[in-house]
């Protein structure tokens, strides 16, 4: 979980950089607009998946400056019994700055976050438990939650994208093995190729399914023996591309624990995402479930599983 602090210049960053002084560099821009907006992965996939009716419970640090994010995500119908408030820190924060050419300074503030292996799987109700996303988050906590979901035998997507980096190859392959799925962009999954020096058929055997995400081109869903290509949906708008892929997360997730076919989950997901896209904030977006399903009827057709989508009762948390 984590708070954006978006700003942006009227100018260009260009003009008031001197290259040939770049050594001594020391610039301070006047920004003209700024808002804070609820993000971190953990918290953008709950809020979609509480959107689509899907329970879940949300584990993630947080500082002193978040009650009012927990409260906003537990109306929404969020489990916050795995956050944990930490009154000494501040929440994860992200402060970018971006100027007329889309151009970008930033900074992020680990905060909180940074203190995540304290939260384990240990301390919550895992034996209820049918399925685990571990998302971008401090390195160590990832390395730990994937040793506790086989130890307690929780079936878990594996989502290191912006942490690859920071995690070793041997941590890297340790959480691709034995992961019901890898999600990944294509960017990524070259990096983890790089990085691990295995190639696109040792990862695939490593687990279940494989999905990369392709921004415009939509996304490919492979298991042991199909690929689904999932098309992305046309936004009415485009906004933000913030938080899109935590929406598809959500979407598939959310297929992925109703029973649904691969390619049905991969266009849940897409629609999900698009939501997202036509919104400023990986937050502000809204639907109904008749909503959502009129939308999946009018982009892919008439699917069966739309009747139970609609039907379907959310569980009392």
């Amino acid at each position: 979980m984590a708070f954006d602090y978006i700003m942006s210049f009227p100018g260009k960053f260009a003009d008031y950089i001197l290259p040939d002084q770049i050594e001594i560099l020391s610039v301070s821009f006047l920004v003209d607009s700024m808002r804070r907006e609820r993000g971190g992965n953990a918290g953008n996939i709950a809020y979609s998946l509480a959107l689509l009716d899907q329970p879940c419970l949300l584990m993630a640090t947080v500082g002193q400056d978040a009650p009012e994010y927990i409260a906003g995500l537990r109306e929404r119908g969020v489990d916050t019994q795995g956050v944990l408030q930490l009154s000494t820190d501040f929440t994860a924060s992200f402060f970018v700055s971006t100027d007329k050419k889309n151009n970008q300074i930033a900074s992020f503030y680990t905060g909180a976050m940074s203190k995540a292996n304290r939260i384990s799987f240990h301390n919550q109700e895992y034996e209820v438990i049918d399925l685990a996303i571990i998302s971008p988050n401090d390195p160590t906590a990832m390395v730990k939650y994937v040793d506790e979901c086989r130890e307690l035998k929780i079936p878990y997507i594996y989502d290191p994208s912006q942490q690859i980096p920071r995690l070793t190859p041997e941590n890297l392959v340790n959480g691709i093995d034995g992961a019901k799925i890898l999600i990944v962009n294509d960017y990524e999954f070259e990096m983890i190729k790089k990085q691990t020096e295995l190639n696109d058929a040792q990862i695939q055997e490593r687990v279940e399914t494989l999905i990369i995400t392709q921004g415009e081109k939509g996304a490919l869903i492979r298991t042991n023996d199909k690929e689904y290509d999932i098309p992305v949906v046309k936004p009415t708008r485009i906004a933000d591309p913030t938080g899109v892929g935590d929406a598809f997360r959500s979407g598939v997730i959310t297929g992925m624990m109703r029973g649904y076919p691969w390619d049905v989950c991969g266009r849940l997901g897409s629609i999900a995402a698009t939501y997202v896209l036509e919104q400023h904030g990986t937050q502000r977006h809204g639907y109904s479930r008749p909503q959502f399903a009129d939308r999946y009827r009018k982009v892919y057709g008439d699917a069966e599983e739309l009747e139970d989508f609609l039907a379907f009762q959310k569980p009392k948390l």
